[in-house]
């Protein structure tokens, strides 16, 4: 219970596909910070801490990657290969490879700002306000989950719910609330984390009524760079069974020396 006078406001109107806490900063667009050391640099550390190791596990200062989209609904599935390109917390570009009639279609993003590139009629278009909470590319990401990342332990809390067995192997379970000045719509967060590697297993979304919103499954354990991540992500919203989002790397490079002037309009149009 919170002290008298430190209640957290109710957000009314919560839109809960609003921030992708751990989806876009973990595999889609990947923020500025040093790499940290492995679980025996964590030994002995608090919940939080080994939450925000786990957080930039996929942070580098630049970075570049392959990845395919697989986009599963209940009434069409698509799948779209593309290329990201990073650079901090600031900079990000994806352009779509595959199929040919998607080919070259593009989104930069920019600060909190937020372009797309349409090929067939050669058209770039800022997405204004009003557009922020349409689907991007058709996932169950939108386009408002492109600008909005933070660090977790900025917004949440952080408890150990439970750390034992699970299935023959060592986890811990960390639950986050949310802070009282917190601009976040998630009423809590719980997170699964191996302790032998510290590889997010999978991680629970829920609204401020304790309903469970989404979930996030972390899978296909790969190294790039050095650096083993999960290459899979697999995103089901509760409210639409059967619906899912699947992202897999295919490569991913970090620090690879790429400067603001690479995320430009004129970059946006461009295929290579």
């Amino acid at each position: 219970m919170s002290a008298p006078g430190c209640e957290r406001p109710r957000r009314e109107g919560h839109r809960p596909l609003r921030r992708a806490a751990v989806v876009v900063a973990w595999l889609l667009f990947l923020a500025a910070a040093p790499p940290l050391g492995g679980p025996r640099a964590l030994a002995g550390q608090t919940a939080t801490e080994i939450v925000d190791h786990v957080d930039r596990l996929l942070r580098g200062k630049s970075s570049r990657g392959d990845l395919v989209m697989e986009i599963h609904t209940a009434h069409w599935n698509r799948a779209l290969e593309m290329k990201v390109w990073s650079l901090g917390t600031r900079y990000s570009l994806i352009r779509v490879t595959s199929p040919q009639k998607e080919a070259g279609t593009a989104t930069l993003k920019v600060g909190n700002e937020v372009w797309n590139y349409l090929p067939r009629v050669d058209r770039t278009i800022k997405i204004p306000p009003s557009m922020m909470m349409g689907s991007w590319m058709g996932s169950h990401f939108t386009n408002d989950d492109l600008v909005k990342e933070s660090r977790l332990v900025d917004d949440y809390d952080i408890s150990i719910g439970y750390q034992g067995p699970r299935d023959g192997t060592e986890v811990w379970e960390f639950v986050l609330t949310p802070k009282p000045e917190a601009a976040v719509v998630w009423g809590k967060i719980i997170e699964q984390v191996r302790k032998k590697d510290l590889m997010p297993t999978w991680a629970r979304y829920y609204d401020e009524e304790g309903k469970l919103v989404r979930t996030m499954d972390f899978s296909d354990y790969r190294t790039f760079s050095g650096r083993l991540v999960p290459a899979k992500l697999t995103v089901v919203p509760t409210d639409k069974p059967g619906e899912s989002t699947v992202v897999l790397y295919r490569s991913l490079e970090f620090d690879i020396g790429l400067t603001p002037s690479f995320f430009s309009l004129r970059s946006l149009k461009e295929r290579s």
